[in-house]
């Protein structure tokens, strides 16, 4: 299955949970804070997987 297509399942499929449990899905809904919790716990298993002579640094 394409990607893009997948997406769009996921969304569809998604939406439809939220209206069932009662909660409308907002579309704009804007993720940021989970976005920069989860680059921080990416950024901290790659400085714990690293070897200790090689600073890991993410471009943010």
């Amino acid at each position: 299955m394409h990607a893009d297509i997948h997406l769009q399942l996921h969304a569809l499929t998604a939406a439809e949970a939220h209206r069932a449990a009662g909660r409308p899905h907002l579309e704009g809904e804007s993720p940021a804070l989970r976005v920069q919790i989860g680059r921080r716990l990416v950024e901290l298993g790659l400085r714990l997987a690293a070897p200790a002579d090689r600073p890991v640094t993410l471009a943010a």
